[in-house]
């Protein structure tokens, strides 16, 4: 079982990274209530450190897909992959990207069963961010699949680059009440830049690309996107209704 080669984390990581950026990795399912047959997930990768996430929907969970939505994201990520820390669901706890994982020094531990907090970081993006983005409706066609893409592609950018979040820094009990101390709102792109664990290339490079972009346009963009979404669902649903209402004949 690939679970026997994986470390298992005793609590959720720290507020901040120390070592550098890594990764964590529950999936969203977009099976709108209804769980039968297939239907689409949405693989969230997001960097404990600054905060930076990407998104990649896949048609299912099979490890084909999953896999390659890693491997892209990866590619596209503005610096190292240094672990890659999962829930214990079978798209991820399997000999492919455990092998992987080995083979290009990535560090790969997985969360405690039945704790979704020790993912609190993804979780809190997959609500933040992807939810936010496509709803809970049920999305399974390869055109919705596609649209979701477009979709997370300029949505990567907009969050990234434009959307800052607080971080907590430490808590704090006084008698019977818990006081949460928050760092300065900061965006994903700004955490990254004031890191040491990032290089000045990299750092270059973001805000090069920083340069480039215009928030108010990306707005419209992902508002788009989200009608094209919209509308691709309701045909869907539509073509679906008029099919089970079509006589049949023997």
């Amino acid at each position: 079982m690939a679970h026997h080669g994986l470390s298992m984390r005793e609590a959720p990581r720290s507020h901040a990274s120390v070592a550098g950026p890594e990764a964590g990795t529950p999936m969203v399912a977009h099976e709108g209530g209804n769980s039968s047959g297939e239907f689409a997930f949405t693989l969230n990768l997001t960097d404990v450190s600054s905060g930076w996430t990407e998104l990649r929907a896949v048609k299912n969970k099979a490890q084909r897909w999953v896999f390659e939505a890693l491997e892209l994201i990866r590619n596209r990520l503005p610096f190292p992959l240094l672990g890659l820390d999962s829930d214990n669901d079978s798209a991820f706890i399997n000999h492919q990207l455990y092998r992987y994982c080995m083979a290009e020094g990535v560090t790969f531990t997985r969360s405690r069963p039945s704790r979704k907090n020790d993912n609190c970081f993804v979780e809190q993006k997959n609500w933040a961010v992807a939810r936010r983005a496509v709803g809970y409706a049920r999305y399974d066609t390869e055109e919705e699949v596609r649209i979701m893409n477009e979709l997370y592609d300029v949505l990567r950018l907009y969050v990234n680059f434009f959307q800052p979040s607080a971080k907590l820094v430490s808590k704090e009990r006084i008698g019977s009440k818990v006081i949460k101390h928050y760092d300065t709102p900061k965006t994903p792109c700004q955490r990254l830049l004031e890191s040491i664990c990032v290089d000045e290339a990299t750092k270059e490079a973001l805000r090069q690309a920083y340069e480039t972009l215009n928030p108010a346009d990306l707005k419209r963009r992902i508002d788009r996107l989200k009608i094209k979404l919209e509308r691709c669902h309701k045909k869907k649903n539509e073509a679906r209704k008029a099919a089970n209402r079509e006589p049949s004949f023997v």
